[in-house]
């Protein structure tokens, strides 16, 4: 009995030294952090921003975050508050940290819908949604971009789109206008490779049913002439063939030299 309550002591002693230590190594990190702040309070929102600036030119993205959020917390309704906030949509996304780029971007259009520059806020949404939609995996391990989800593509061209709606004049409507044709092209051929799977495995209403919302919501993409091949496919091999011909007819029109029209 003696030494189990011996045992018992030193194990009670041993939890509180523990903790003792755990909330020393606490009291120390907090220091630390508050010391590491209490840097930036020197500076003025100007000098942050500048220094900002010179980091980020340096590719140095961790410190000017650091820098950029100095600034906001000491000077949120600063001249240099607006600024920051741009500058920092684009460092959180050269860092490829696109969930803080997409939230930064967010709230810059929150805060200051009718800034000169606010048009700039959804151009980065729009190339944030982009590049989400490699992920990972993408990286180390390539495949073909219609093989991948193309919901981050999607919300992408979306993105875009409203830029080019609201911003017609921006001076990034051109490039969110080539991009919109890239991802439509993109998201095409991702709905035309599920049709060719679905024709593939003999599900001949839903290859005709994906080959005709190409038609519908992608015609003139690249994607277009063998979607209607896929369609006349279907058609026929379900044995309609009035509407198997009536496509075959818009193939041989459009596409008078394709490779793909069905004898």
């Amino acid at each position: 009995m003696t030494l189990n309550i011996t045992l018992f002591n030193v194990s009670k002693f041993i939890t509180v030294a523990a903790l003792s230590a755990f909330l020393l190594a606490g009291c120390a990190t907090d220091k630390s952090d508050q010391k590491k702040e209490a840097r930036y309070d020197k500076y003025t929102d100007a000098q942050l921003y500048h220094k900002a600036i010179k980091q980020v030119k340096k590719g140095h993205n961790s410190v000017a975050i650091e820098s950029l959020e100095a600034l906001d917390a000491r000077y949120p309704f600063g001249d240099y508050a607006d600024k920051a906030l741009l500058l920092a949509i684009y460092t959180h996304y050269e860092a490829e940290d696109y969930a803080s780029a997409a939230a930064t971007a967010e709230r810059f259009i929150r805060v200051h819908p009718r800034h000169p520059n606010v048009d700039y806020a959804y151009y980065m949404k729009g190339l944030i949604s982009s590049n989400e939609s490699v992920g990972f995996g993408d990286r180390y391990f390539p495949m073909d971009r219609h093989e991948r989800d193309q919901t981050s593509a999607k919300k992408s061209f979306h993105e875009f789109l409203t830029l080019v709606n609201r911003f017609p004049n921006s001076a990034y409507a051109p490039d969110a206008k080539k991009r919109m044709v890239y991802l439509r092209n993109t998201i095409a051929e991702a709905e035309l490779d599920t049709a060719r799977f679905y024709l593939h495995k003999g599900a001949y209403v839903a290859a005709i049913n994906r080959g005709t919302f190409i038609l519908d919501h992608f015609d003139e993409t690249p994607s277009t002439e063998e979607a209607i091949s896929i369609i006349v496919k279907g058609y026929r091999a379900l044995g309609i063939n009035d509407l198997a011909q009536d496509y075959l007819l818009v193939l041989q029109h459009n596409y008078p030299q394709s490779k793909l029209i069905v004898g």
